[in-house]
């Protein structure tokens, strides 16, 4: 029995201004359907139309946006048919969606209880104790204790809001739940807590699930059928299982391709070049064919159709006549002939940690007396050596960032002792301090929050060299453009402004600044955690090209196994503030000692690092 049923749906949204209007057209004939207790997932970058489908199932569309034409069915349902009273009864009951984001999801101002009970009274007019105890009750159901329920969506951790909303998400007793990138900020134990909880509450109560999701790993695990979605179009529909064991679109097959693992150590990773078209691109022919590495001249006139080429797998492109080989996009590129970008560790340490601690102090009363501390970093050790790559992993909350901080001096350690090439810095001050900076930089995770949106690239970069004063300036344009053309971006970006660039191409842009001024040491703070995995190729091979390049360490922080797996020479994993475990990369991943690193490759989606 189908539940939900898509059929040719597009969207069109209003662009540009009265005087250069723009029609875009995001998603352009979309159709699949999910049965009864089945989860969909659907798959691509960002840019490819997945959320803007699901808003447009809900009726949640910007004002300039439309549905323009196509069917949705719920059931017996037409959903573009009805009034928006009518399907305001429908959305959050029958038809409900998880954000990817629940602090922007969650009221800020109302306690779960009070946001619980909303939906309660709208879907199945409860209140009173009868609300009281279903909300409890809903509560258990994700985990959750009772307890939670006076709570403010503040004081819940992020794994903890995600339940909430699912709590809230569940009031209605949905036919269909819609889950938009539900796990992306989480952990990799939370999320696999999160997807755990996704499944169960699916089997138990037979609802269908559609699982949006840029993560090929997490879609493996969770659907029963995948749809892969390119530039508005499902490019290649499948069973999960025949899908993985043999993509037919060059698309899926390169977004396979890109993917870091451990048996991938040692060689460059393919890459994906280019962007997904965007919504106003008026397309002839294949509209993959400018990033393809199999287009040939019948791709450049002719839109393929949707071909199957075996029982219940389509896919949208003209090799699918005659079956694309699996791997044949990836042999094209030339990915198994790339050579290894990784740098060469040596044995001189370039940076020397030894039992570090950052306590906060806990206060209260009046008088703010102190009566007890927080142990936020307690007495770490670790060493980096010169072309090293170590990987701090651990959960949120373990202590990573505040040590990173510690390292580069931007809070002032407890205890310990933090030397870089050979140098004490406890006791360097002012001006001393600050050259010394110049040998240790930090790449932040959102480099959009990190770069002044008010500077031009070019004064971006220049300002660490006039800061540190550590080229003439004379010699600052010349340094400048180097600088852009070994992260891979064009001269012209010099005189364009943040917001003018992708996600991407904004994290080159703080490496690059990060390199300005010829640091030693770098730590990389979730680099790519935000980033689609065909960008977060990129990057990554960014980055072993520039430890080669320059003998750069790097402490990289991260909780994707597969990141680590790949790119890390060692790994020291964090809990609680204490370094519980460290290691050779190969080893530690294949043959864990402590109870805690075997939890996170237990947690992490699909085995990927796995050997």
């Amino acid at each position: 029995m189908t539940t939900l049923r898509v059929r040719d749906l597009r969207v069109e949204i209003a662009a540009g201004s009265a005087a250069l209007p723009r029609l875009l057209k995001p998603v352009d004939g979309v159709s699949f359907e999910i049965g009864a207790n089945q989860c969909v997932a659907l798959l691509g970058e960002s840019g490819c139309g997945k959320s803007l489908t699901a808003l447009a199932l809900m009726r949640l569309l910007p004002d300039a946006g439309r549905v323009a034409g196509g069917d949705a069915r719920l059931s017996d349902v037409d959903l573009f048919a009805l009034t928006e009273a009518e399907m305001g009864e429908v959305r959050g009951g029958r038809l409900a969606m998880i954000f990817q984001e629940p602090q922007s999801s969650l009221n800020p101002v109302m306690t779960v209880a009070e946001q619980i009970h909303e939906a309660l009274a709208a879907h199945r007019g409860l209140s009173g104790a009868a609300a009281d105890a279903e909300a409890g009750r809903l509560l258990q159901s994700v985990g959750l204790g009772a307890d939670k329920l006076a709570s403010y969506p503040f004081q819940l951790s992020g794994g903890q809001r995600q339940r909430a909303l699912i709590a809230m998400m569940l009031a209605g007793e949905p036919e269909v739940l819609i889950a938009d990138e539900p796990t992306t900020a989480l952990d990799v134990t939370v999320q696999a807590q999160i997807l755990k909880l996704l499944k169960d509450l699916q089997q138990q109560r037979g609802m269908s699930l559609l699982l949006i999701t840029h993560d090929l790993d997490v879609a493996h695990d969770m659907a029963d059928r995948v749809a892969v979605m390119y530039a508005g179009q499902i490019v290649e529909w499948a069973s999960s299982d025949a899908l993985y064991a043999a993509p037919r679109h060059p698309y899926t097959q390169k977004l396979f391709a890109v993917l870091p693992r451990l048996d991938r150590r040692g060689e460059r990773l393919d890459s994906l070049p280019g962007r997904v078209p965007g919504p106003d691109t008026a397309f002839i022919g294949c509209r993959f064919a400018d990033r393809c590495p199999a287009v040939f001249a019948r791709c450049r006139v002719d839109e393929p159709a949707f071909y199957e080429t075996a029982p219940g797998h389509f896919a949208r492109c003209h090799l699918a006549q005659s079956v694309v080989p699996a791997g044949a996009a990836a042999d094209s590129a030339g990915a198994v002939s790339a050579k290894p970008s990784a740098g060469q560790a040596t044995d001189s340490p370039v940076l020397e940690v030894r039992d570090l601690a950052v306590h906060f102090p806990i206060r209260k009363g009046l008088l703010k007396r102190t009566v007890g501390v927080v142990k936020a970093v307690d007495g770490v050790s670790l060493r980096v050596a010169a072309g090293e790559t170590l990987a701090l992993v651990g959960e949120s909350g373990c202590g990573k960032t505040t040590l990173a901080r510690a390292i580069l001096r931007l809070i002032e350690p407890s205890a310990g002792q933090v030397s870089l090439l050979g140098e004490p810095l406890a006791g360097l001050r002012g001006e001393a301090l600050r050259r010394k900076r110049a040998e240790m930089q930090i790449v932040f995770q959102d480099p959009f929050s990190s770069l002044n949106p008010r500077m031009k690239v070019g004064e971006i970069l220049a300002e660490g060299m006039t800061a540190l004063s550590t080229l003439p300036v004379s010699q600052r344009p010349a340094k400048i453009a180097d600088l852009l053309n070994q992260v891979g971006l064009p001269i012209d970006a010099i005189g364009r402004y943040p917001h003018e660039f992708s996600g991407g191409q904004r994290q080159r842009i703080a490496i690059a600044r990060a390199l300005a001024v010829a640091p030693k040491l770098l730590i990389l703070d979730e680099p790519t955690s935000a980033l689609d995995v065909s960008v977060q190729a990129q990057i990554l091979n960014l980055l072993a090209d520039l430890q080669r390049l320059h003998g750069l360490a790097y402490l990289f922080i991260t909780h994707n196994l597969s990141v680590v797996s790949y790119l890390a020479h060692r790994v020291a994993v964090m809990r609680g503030g204490r370094i519980v475990e460290t290691g050779a990369t190969e080893t530690l991943l294949t043959r864990p000692q402590d109870p805690y690193t075997q939890l996170l490759l237990d947690s992490a989606p699909g085995g990927a690092f796995h050997a």
